[in-house]
């Protein structure tokens, strides 16, 4: 054998575990950065699911709502049927599978008692009775949502009410 041909052998007993190492080191390499991606893609879907029970929570509040609306009593000579019948309970909502619920509650503002409506040429002949609903919508993971909605009933002028404009052409006789 002539010198090269050692140095050859040589050279390669030496490099014989370098690939083998090599390679392990990418493999870990690329199973750190898969397992990073699994990781964020679930953080991800379950961001996305958070978002839709929240987005649920809400039209569940809204159609609390709607049904107040649809239910309540807001006339203001019936203070004993302010709230609907079962006001204050959860209600399902259908075709939810009984994950979506709602709990509204009507109540008189200020007392219920009636305040003035804007003077002005026959508005003076007017009072105006303010109510509120408070609608607090559920979904799956706890996820809720509040939603408040003023309403005014324009009723017949209240004699007990001071006008806003006591000198209105509506007003006097």
């Amino acid at each position: 054998m002539n010198m090269r041909s050692q140095h050859m052998i040589a050279a390669s007993q030496r490099q014989r575990g370098a690939a083998l190492v090599v390679g392990m080191l990418l493999l870990l390499v690329l199973t750190v950065l898969a397992i990073s991606g699994m990781n964020t893609a679930s953080l991800e879907l379950a961001m996305a699911g958070n978002a839709q029970y929240h987005q649920n929570a809400f039209q569940a509040s809204e159609t609390g709502i709607e049904q107040a609306f649809r239910t309540a009593t807001l006339n203001p000579s019936a203070a004993a049927q302010r709230m609907p019948a079962g006001a204050g309970t959860s209600t399902p909502i259908p075709n939810t599978g009984g994950n979506d619920k709602y709990v509204a509650v009507v109540t008189a503002q200020m007392g219920g008692t009636a305040m003035p409506a804007l003077w002005g040429s026959t508005w003076d002949s007017f009072s105006t009775f303010h109510f509120e609903i408070e609608s607090t919508g559920a979904s799956l993971r706890n996820a809720t949502a509040v939603n408040r909605q003023g309403v005014a009933v324009v009723a017949p002028r209240d004699p007990t009410v001071t006008p806003l404009n006591p000198t209105s052409p509506a007003l006097t006789p």
